[in-house]
């Protein structure tokens, strides 16, 4: 028994140093995003992106909702062309981004004859800034 929970132990901690090697969380709006960089048995390297949002139940307590996908090394160069090619075409075609905090803002800030303030249009170059 002893030697079975020392080789359970021993291969816990080897699986999660080996499987670690690099975390990046990006916080973005009511969202967060985990790139992990993770190894596989045979040491070969892959990333999961997970996506987690605070979710608030109708008791008043939150949990968070976790979307997750795994990407392989030889599925890079697809992924990022995928990716590139539709980001780019969101760019060129679609509205202006309207932040929902700011929405209040700008509500208020209409005049009577319906206009808006002149910070309603967002570029969407802006976003990493």
């Amino acid at each position: 028994m002893y030697l079975i929970k020392t080789k359970d132990m021993s291969e816990e901690i080897e699986r999660t140093e080996r499987e670690d090697l690099f975390s990046k969380a990006v916080k973005a709006g009511k969202r967060t995003y985990f790139f992990d960089v993770k190894s596989t048995r045979g040491n070969d390297y892959y990333l999961t992106i997970t996506e987690s949002k605070k979710r608030f139940g109708t008791d008043g307590k939150f949990t968070y909702e976790k979307h997750k996908i795994f990407l392989y090394k030889e599925d890079f160069e697809k992924f990022m062309e995928g990716l590139n090619e539709s980001i780019e075409v969101i760019k060129e075609n679609a509205p202006p981004i309207v932040e929902r905090e700011a929405y209040s803002d700008r509500e208020s800030s209409y005049s009577d004859k319906g206009t808006s303030s002149s910070n309603d249009e967002v570029n969407f170059d802006d976003l990493g800034k």
